[in-house]
């Protein structure tokens, strides 16, 4: 006898579930400026298709004090007389980056006729390391441990699900991304575990990485993306270059079945999808009003990037999409002022007037949180003395010796290879008021603040913040070296709710019919207020193995 399963109530994740609760969508936005004001207006759809967004409008304002989603216009109705042009594909992807070029390509590996819609004249990345577990060299219980510690990384707030995605599945895809990308001349390396050094203590069981580097800088997953989207095209992908995505089509039933796109003359073409649009737009770092909602103590941070305006979210918004809720995952941390395998040392650190303003065992990821205020913007200063070579010879990371440090020192004529020269602020001097002025601080604070603190080294107790006595190394022989580092956004992590697949989702957690999203315009990967960096290079990790899988996914539906 059959069951009837009609009136049995949804089984929904503790993650989703929270999302749904306290997302932002377009339903969830209405509700709530109904309750505050009752200005909202319902238009219903007239056509066999309409474009995302034109099923319902609203002038409300929101009942959190009267702020109106302005980041996110109604999209404008493009009439079909307007559309220049109409191509079909398979897939349609939105972005060309870290997770859509893997996207396109493994798509069009697996059978897919592929277009990828790129805002910018080229393809776009940034950073240089990629990871994945090694499985074939894994304990499963050593992937477990640094799942649940990535879990916690993120106040165990994140997606189990997609952790594991990423987890079972990253070895796989980033030996794919550096094998795909070679066949494009890119400059690429495994360099496997070695630079893992945050996962020391995870577990005791196996646990090894595949660690793509593309470098040395200048040269970088920028570069190694361009050379992956020559694999592409080869692949039969076709790049829409300087056409950015205006808004999504939908169908009577919401699915998403194409994209409209606007030229560089302000023409508009239509690409329809006969399995998916797969949305892959980056963040919103650069839209000032959408970090001033979602992510407000950001605004004294510069931005490491340009043109990451939000789109995608707002076309995922007004297809039904749900964001998710304000506090999102942002990435601030510069490795370009000193060596990156220095940044968690725990050296005397300064703030910009010269003052001690923390204990130093706070993880470099987390320190922007103690600089947020409009003076310091992010800017602090590692200090230490010519006795670091051996007092901090046990401490984690890796230390890099005075010669090694010189390609750091805008002062020093060593070549600045592998360094970008106008971002190199690493200082070397024989008088602790010499290096203030390198540092750009108040000499006299600085000084007194660096006498207080090897009085506390004296006594081995951190009366001021708490350090432990084995991580207090004194400032007193010379030369005296200073790391200027300065905190900017790389990278905004939280995006719109999808499934174990990145398809998106809506308000009552229902499948977007068509419409998938990854990239770091996907969300449920993190959930903590910073991004963590146990795993490095988890983030273009995390691009590259969901391209690579939403890809796979899309073509074979």
């Amino acid at each position: 006898m059959s069951q009837d399963n009609s009136q049995k109530p949804k089984v929904i994740d503790q993650y989703t579930a929270n999302v749904l609760q306290n997302g932002i969508s377009r339903r969830s936005f209405l509700t709530r400026a109904a309750m505050g004001t009752s200005a909202v207006a319902f238009a219903g759809l007239t056509a066999g298709t309409a474009t995302a967004g034109e099923a319902c409008c609203t002038s409300a304002k929101s009942s959190d004090g009267g702020a109106t989603l302005d980041f996110m216009p109604k999209p404008k109705k493009i009439s079909d007389r307007d559309i220049a042009s109409t191509q079909t594909f398979d897939v349609v992807v939105v972005g060309a980056g870290a997770s859509g070029v893997p996207a396109a390509l493994s798509a069009a590996e697996n059978g897919a006729k592929v277009a990828v819609l790129q805002k910018q004249a080229i393809v776009v990345s940034q950073g240089n390391t990629g990871s994945g577990l090694d499985l074939a060299n894994c304990d499963k219980a050593g992937v477990e441990a640094m799942v649940n510690r990535l879990m916690a990384d993120s106040a165990h707030r994140c997606h189990p699900e997609l952790l594991r995605e990423w987890a079972y599945n990253s070895g796989e895809a980033v030996n794919w991304v550096i094998d795909r990308a070679k066949k494009g001349g890119a400059q690429v390396v495994d360099q496997g575990t070695k630079p893992q050094h945050g996962i020391r203590g995870v577990t005791e069981h196996k646990l090894n990485f595949v660690t793509s580097y593309f470098g040395p800088k200048p040269y970088t997953a920028g570069d190694g993306m361009r050379d992956l989207a020559k694999t592409a095209e080869k692949a039969g992908v076709k790049f829409f270059f300087n056409m950015p995505a205006e808004q999504l089509i939908q169908d009577v039933t919401g699915k998403v079945i194409g994209v409209i796109a606007k030229d560089r003359d302000g023409k508009y073409h239509k690409y329809m999808a006969k399995k998916g649009v797969i949305l892959s737009a980056g963040d919103y770092q650069n839209n000032e009003a959408m970090c001033n909602f979602f992510i407000p103590d950001l605004k004294n941070f510069e931005r490491k990037q340009m043109d990451r305006t939000g789109d995608g979210f707002s076309m995922a918004y007004w297809a039904g999409g749900v964001i998710e809720p304000v506090g999102h995952t942002k990435m601030l941390h510069d490795f370009d002022a000193g060596p990156a395998s220095m940044c968690d040392m725990p050296f005397l650190a300064v703030n910009r007037k010269g003052e001690r303003f923390v204990n130093e065992t706070v993880a470099m990821s987390l320190m922007n949180n103690y600089l947020r205020d409009e003076q310091n913007a992010g800017h602090y200063s590692q200090v230490f003395d010519s006795n670091y070579m051996t007092q901090a010879k046990d401490w984690p990371g890796k230390l890099y010796s005075p010669e090694e440090m010189k390609i750091y020192m805008p002062e020093d004529p060593t070549p600045k290879k592998g360094v970008y020269a106008s971002q190199t602020n690493t200082y070397s001097a024989n008088t602790l008021e010499e290096l203030a002025v390198k540092l750009e601080c108040d000499p006299k604070t600085f000084v007194a603040n660096i006498k207080r603190y090897n009085e506390l080294c004296k006594t081995g107790m951190d009366d001021d913040f708490g350090k432990p006595s084995s991580k207090m190394l004194p400032v007193v022989k010379p030369p005296f070296y200073g790391i200027h580092r300065r905190m900017r956004i790389s990278t905004l992590c939280s995006g719109m709710l999808v499934d174990k697949n990145h398809q998106a989702l809506d308000a009552d957690g229902n499948k977007i019919g068509g419409l998938f999203v990854i990239g770091n315009l996907g969300g449920g990967f993190y959930g903590g207020v910073d991004y963590p960096l146990t795993v490095f290079g988890l983030s273009l990790g995390r691009c590259y193995t969901f391209g690579y899988l939403a890809g796979r996914y899309v073509a074979k539906l």
